[in-house]
């Protein structure tokens, strides 16, 4: 599959600020379900770097996310240049599904940030 988002495809883009814990992961969850309204193939970039703080409270509503755009060919990618959500990610064991993307651009073009042929080509 092209990782760019073709004509007939959308992309859209949630960015949560602040906090992601127990007290907001409803919220979040709400906003995840809300940006994946409607049908056809979805392309989904959450950019999580207005967000302080991470714990795994966002893995559950994240991976709902990331099953409904699988499911509907598209995908969902995650920006976020703090190590917070790295690291849930890894103790999670989901580093595979959701890579660290710099930018919303960079998720756009499936340009992980963490890819070793990017930083042979800088």
């Amino acid at each position: 599959m092209c990782p760019h988002p073709g004509l007939f495809d959308e992309c859209r883009v949630v960015r949560p600020r602040g906090e992601l814990d127990l007290m907001t992961a409803s919220a979040f969850a709400r906003d995840l379900a809300s940006a994946r309204h409607g049908s056809g193939r979805l392309f989904l970039i959450v950019d999580l770097r207005g967000v302080s703080f991470v714990d795994g409270s966002v893995l559950s509503p994240l991976c709902a996310a990331w099953d409904d755009c699988r499911g509907r060919g598209g995908w969902i990618r995650v920006v976020h240049t703090l190590p917070g959500p790295g690291i849930v990610f890894r103790a999670a064991g989901l580093l595979t599904r959701f890579p660290r993307y710099a930018s919303v651009g960079d998720a756009r073009q499936g340009v992980p940030a963490d890819d070793p042929a990017r930083a042979r080509d800088t």
